[in-house]
């Protein structure tokens, strides 16, 4: 939709669409105006006060009463802007003041125009110009002509709307008021443009065109004029263009260029419900052709541009052309979200048309979802207010009808006003027969929509049937899958003996990294030279020591059950005289037991190597959407067993330096601590933001999280410590070495690391690494 032209007096809203075009008023500060106030009560008592206290009936008298229903008009009191409307136009009348009584009438027109009560507002409009005649303010005439316009357009009646352009665009010559002219010519070429005659429009647009750009380039008027074009070009068919003296194939390049033209224009000026308009604009473009990357960032930055606006109707086509694209795209959670906001947003502000578009959006998503009652309930709304519509148009046909008759009497009479030749007035009569024609097949379009719908209705049952099928054959298919899991134990035995020599291989490589460990810890011992270096590494030494001696403690505790278990199943299978529920439990409870082993093993192994001297990471610029991916996906199981959700929220293509395989270690302990001491149903969501010239990524969960006194202790600069492992909240061991390890390779890749807790339950874990 097109934003509004800024004329003196007023604010006209040329509102276009695919199917048709619509004209809005806005209301305007100074005298077409209702201001806002600080204190709207306030004011309005100190009026009444001062309208008591002056008892003459004089031009102060009306003045005062003037302000009074322009101050219940802000408040939109109704009753009682009516009630001082009335006194001041029946005091003006009396002192033959009809200055004060025009504007009575004029602003009253507003306040009804703005309420969509047309026919009040047609009343008063037209009270206001014979007042306006009577005293010679030419000025406030034409803008009341123009008003008048705006408000035809909105039944629509194209007939009286270009009949009161014409009257205004004649007072606008005779005074010499281009600005205000090419207005008119604006509002003029949309009817055109909405009957399909877009070279005509054209010409019009440029004629405004020329007068707006006088003004200076960056201003509003050449800003909406530069989007009319755009769209006059992108939706004119092949015949049009080639009466454009352009070739169907300059279409999309010359849309383009004015689109684009507008847009600067609009930035300039800081037009922001003009910038998500076209916007949207040019999404629809892109999405023609199939750049489908580029018209969903456009449709992204509309809806967030209009969400600051106070644009209901803005706001909910944002949010139904973002869904509709993604229901084509078939990312239905997307659409089906974005669908619904736009229904809802609708149906409680009244806009029938976005809500019929937003049922029949809805209804076609879960038809591609098989969900086909949903999608037969959303059909039904959207027929519903289909019909509704229909129903409000068919109100207005006998008089549409008439109008499209007299039409081209009243346009032929304008065209040679403006000196136009006989040849484009018989091309234009033309027109608008076919149009007559074209209204023709309207009265077919309901019984067209009931047949759909009937028809949606019969391929309903026919899923239906095809469901039960489906259900039948998911039956016999599980049948023969209890077939197929009695092979896979046999497999699984065998993966039982791998991992023996797996678990052997990894307990001899611990215990020689082990050794060289402590080697090298004695040997920084004594190469200290200076007193003051040696008081520090004797700190880190002891923290290091507590490492060893947890090291040592979960080495001799927690290696020695599953070796125990190994070898306790091995002697079951030996006496074979184990029945298979047994060996089925006995080997889920070593598979856990080895499972937690293996990666207790990793976690040693890679402490050890951060230890050793010479260890260097290898810094690359990395898609940390990707690994993070990599790693959920590796944690998906276990969280899927607690009925744990974790989110990646970090977007694609976000890139930082870091080691591939140190990044994936600490992403995957940070996570996996959240798994482990998250209950049931929880959340674990990672994100990432700029932090200047590093990449902050932020890893939150909603578990039990850790104490103040944890935090504090992890945040130190000087941490080498290892926790005590606790269970989590389904027993689930651990090793305590998960966070050494994270803060000692971040430290390698030269980020920072820090904890806090986080507001909504849980801890919230930050990583800064560099771009």
């Amino acid at each position: 939709m097109k934003r509004c032209l800024v004329n003196v007096m007023f604010v006209i809203k040329a509102c276009f669409s695919k199917k048709g075009m619509l004209f809005l008023l806005c209301l305007f500060l100074g005298m077409a105006g209702f201001s806002q106030v600080s204190a709207p009560q306030k004011k309005l008592d100190s009026l009444l006060s001062l309208n008591q206290k002056n008892l003459k009936t004089d031009s102060t008298k009306i003045k005062i009463l003037t302000e009074i229903f322009r101050q219940y008009m802000r408040m939109k009191n109704v009753e009682k802007a009516e009630e001082y409307v009335d006194k001041t136009i029946q005091l003006a009348h009396e002192k033959n003041l009809k200055k004060f009584s025009a504007m009575a009438y004029y602003r009253r027109g507003l306040m009804y125009h703005g309420r969509s009560d047309y026919q009040k507002a047609e009343e008063n409009y037209y009270k206001a110009v014979t007042e306006f005649s009577s005293v010679g303010n030419l000025d406030m005439l034409a803008g009341t002509y123009l008003n008048l316009g705006a408000l035809y357009g909105s039944i629509p009646d194209y007939a009286k709307s270009l009949e009161v352009n014409q009257k205004a665009i004649a007072i606008y010559e005779k005074m010499g008021n281009e600005a205000d002219m090419a207005s008119c010519y604006t509002n003029i070429s949309t009817i055109y443009q909405s009957l399909g005659n877009q070279s005509q429009a054209l010409v019009y647009m440029n004629m405004a065109l020329k007068v707006f750009a006088k003004a200076g380039e960056n201003t509003r008027g050449v800003a909406v004029v530069y989007g009319l074009i755009g769209d006059n070009y992108f939706e004119a068919s092949d015949r049009e263009l080639m009466e454009m003296n352009v070739m169907p194939s300059q279409k999309i390049k010359l849309a383009l260029t004015y689109y684009n033209k507008s847009l600067k224009v609009s930035e300039a000026i800081g037009d922001t419900g003009l910038m998500a308009s076209l916007k949207r604009d040019l999404a629809n473009l892109y999405s023609s052709i199939g750049q489908k990357e580029v018209a969903l960032k456009l449709y992204q930055k509309s809806v967030e541009l209009n969400k600051q606006e106070d644009d209901k109707a803005a706001y909910a086509s944002s949010l139904y052309a973002l869904g509709n694209f993604y229901q084509k795209e078939n990312d239905f959670d997307n659409a089906i979200t974005l669908l619904s906001s736009s229904l809802k947003i609708a149906q409680e502000n009244r806009l029938l048309d976005i809500e019929k578009q937003s049922a029949l959006g809805l209804s076609t998503v879960y038809e591609k979802q098989k969900d086909f009652n949903k999608s037969l309930i959303y059909y039904r709304q959207y027929i519903a207010v289909r019909d509704k519509i229909f129903d409000q148009e068919k109100e207005k046909e006998i008089t549409r009808r008439q109008m499209q008759l007299d039409f081209g009497l009243k346009e032929r009479d304008y065209l040679l006003k403006q000196k136009l030749t006989e040849t484009e007035l018989k091309r234009q009569q033309q027109e608008l027969e076919l149009k007559k024609q074209q209204l023709a097949l309207s009265d077919k379009e309901k019984a067209l929509d009931l047949m759909t719908f009937q028809k949606a209705k019969a391929d309903l049952d026919i899923q239906r049937l095809a469901q039960d099928n489906k259900f039948a054959n998911a039956k016999f298919e599980a049948q023969l899958a209890a077939g197929l899991k009695d092979k896979q134990i046999s497999k699984q035995v065998q993966q039982i003996r791998f991992d023996e020599r797996i678990k052997l291989f990894l307990t001899i490589a611990a215990t020689l990294i082990l050794i060289i460990a402590v080697v090298t810890f004695f040997n920084q011992l004594k190469t200290a030279r200076l007193n003051k270096i040696i008081n520090t590494q004797k700190r880190e030494l002891e923290q290091l020591s507590k490492v060893k001696d947890r090291i040592f403690s979960v080495v001799s505790h927690d290696m020695r059950t599953p070796v125990n278990s190994l070898i306790s199943f091995m002697q079951l299978l030996e006496g074979g005289n184990i029945e298979q529920e047994r060996l089925n439990r006995y080997a889920a409870s070593l598979k856990n037991n080895l499972t937690y082993t293996s990666t207790m093993m990793e976690n040693l192994l890679n402490w050890a190597a951060s230890q050793m001297q010479g260890f260097n990471p290898y810094l690359e610029s990395l898609d940390a959407h990707d690994l993070i991916n990599e790693v959920i996906l590796s944690l998906s199981d276990n969280a899927h067993q607690k009925g744990l959700v974790i989110r990646n929220l970090v977007p694609a293509g976000t890139f930082c330096k870091a080691d591939s395989n140190m990044f994936t270690l600490v992403v995957r302990n940070i996570i996996s601590n959240a798994v482990k001491f998250t209950p049931t149903g929880g959340t674990i969501a990672v994100d990432a933001v700029p932090d200047g010239n590093g990449l902050e990524i932020k890893i939150s969960d909603t578990g039990i999280g850790l104490t103040p006194l944890q935090v504090e202790h992890f945040n130190k600069p000087g941490y080498l410590g290892i926790g005590v492992s606790t269970l989590g909240t389904n027993k689930e061991k651990g090793t305590g070495l998960g966070l050494l390890l994270c803060r000692t390779f971040i430290s390698l890749m030269d980020g920072k690391i820090s904890a806090a807790i986080n507001p909504a339950g849980g801890t919230c874990f930050k990583m800064i690494l560099k771009k």
